[in-house]
């Protein structure tokens, strides 16, 4: 599980920003305990955070950096060394971010027994500045490896590991990571088991899924999954279910045993369900849903993150909700996998706390100053939002930031002061 991100230096994101989804004393419903505890304390996790904002607010470079977090895990070894460079993305507003170091760092909670991992690296654009990894398997910190690129002569050199935490070969490890490769790509690679773990996480989890990205991809994903001789069926079920649930007019779906070519059935007046063609005959909406479905399941199934951007442009509200109480449900989501999204839509705030799918703690702003620079807070940081506000209505009216400072009619005004001072000078 995923406790938090944080990151500095990329894309809109200059100053260190984070998204916890840890819960706060607010949570009223959704959190779910973990048996972990931090300083004492007993650990909650949020099953779903949605951040809003207006356009260009940096909501999606939020998720774009934790995608590449995911990239250099995977890549690092094998692909960098390929490259003139390695290739972050730092703020482009300013010429100095050049020279400032990229930040990337998670908290998880991994394993049966939830220990807690804090992972994180600096990146210049020729190397790796620095990486960490701390383990908490009682509670308390255990520094696994420290590396510091410019670490002062007489420090060890580049990599310390202070302490016995992490366990097996590290020479080999170390003299196999260039500098432009992280440590924990290379030691996963030559299967050190502990850091294989953390490493695995990554591998697993934070598939993202963005409106008009992939959704060919995602539907022959999704084929190939219900063609499977032994999960396929299950599979078959439960997308079935929730096409039905959609109100699409879809009553079910069929697979060919053969061609594996998945149709959708639908209702007709004599009763009788008559397929169409996916991709000439369903609408855009019906596809994109289809196509969400596939790494919706897979999350569930396997506990993991899913990223969804723009979780609005795709679906209708009702069904967006229902999406986010599908992540926030016990039964149907058991490990718990968790949904981070970004949106626009102020209905998903709900007009009351009983129509609303999210505590208050699970609602997070996305705002871009004056310089370009994109943060991040929880929106009970911008006011202390009571449990019967409606947050739907506060937040349209600016109350919480994130909102695209307009005047109504004030776009129809520009454009009629342009035309005419057009028709003046014609």
């Amino acid at each position: 599980m995923l406790l938090s991100f944080r990151v500095a230096n990329h894309r809109s994101i200059r100053e260190e920003t984070e998204l916890s989804l840890v819960s706060t004393e607010l949570n009223e419903y959704t959190a779910r305990e973990t048996g972990a505890r931090a300083e004492g304390r007993p650990i909650s996790v949020l099953p779903a955070v949605g951040i809003y904002g207006a356009n260009a607010s940096g909501k999606s470079n939020v998720l774009h950096a934790l995608r590449f977090m995911r990239s250099a895990v995977l890549d690092s070894l094998a692909d960098w060394s390929r490259r003139t460079g390695i290739p972050r993305e730092p703020f482009a507003l300013a010429p100095e971010a050049r020279e400032e170091n990229s930040f990337f760092e998670v908290d998880l909670l991994l394993g049966g027994d939830h220990v807690r991992y804090t992972y994180g690296f600096e990146l210049s654009d020729e190397r790796v500045e620095a990486e960490w990894l701390h383990a908490y398997p009682s509670g308390r910190r255990q520094i696994w490896f420290d590396r510091e690129a410019d670490r002062p002569d007489g420090e060890g050199g580049e990599f310390r590991f202070p302490g016995t935490g992490l366990k097996g070969q590290k020479d080999l490890i170390v003299t196999s990571t260039r500098p432009d490769a992280l440590f924990l790509t290379v030691g996963a690679t030559l299967n050190n088991p502990a850091l294989a773990e953390v490493h695995r996480w990554f591998v697993d989890n934070l598939w993202l899924v963005a409106p008009g990205e992939d959704v060919p991809h995602r539907t022959e994903w999704t084929r190939g999954k219900l063609a499977d001789r032994t999960a396929g069926a299950a599979l078959r079920k439960r997308l079935g279910a929730l096409l039905a649930a959609a109100d699409l007019g879809i009553t079910g779906l069929t697979l060919d045993p053969e061609s594996g070519e998945v149709q959708l059935l639908h209702r007709t007046a004599d009763g009788t369900p008559r397929p169409l063609d996916f991709w000439h005959q369903e609408s855009l909406g019906t596809q994109a849903w289809f196509a969400f479905l596939g790494p919706l399941f897979d999350v569930l199934e396997k506990g993991g993150v899913l990223l969804a951007d723009e979780l609005d442009s795709s679906l209708h509200p009702i069904l967006a909700a229902e999406v986010i109480r599908l992540f926030q449900d016990h039964e149907a989501n058991p490990c718990p996998a968790q949904l981070i999204f970004t949106t626009h839509d102020a209905t998903l705030l709900g007009p009351s706390v009983a129509e609303r799918p999210l505590d208050r703690d699970q609602v997070w702003i996305a705002l871009k100053n004056s310089t370009g620079e994109s943060r991040l807070y929880p929106i009970t940081a911008a006011r202390k939002a009571r449990r019967d506000d409606n947050l739907e209505r506060r937040y349209l009216h600016g109350h919480y930031g994130g909102v695209p400072r307009l005047t109504s009619g004030e776009i129809a005004r520009q454009i009629a002061l342009v035309e005419e001072g057009l028709r003046a000078s014609a």
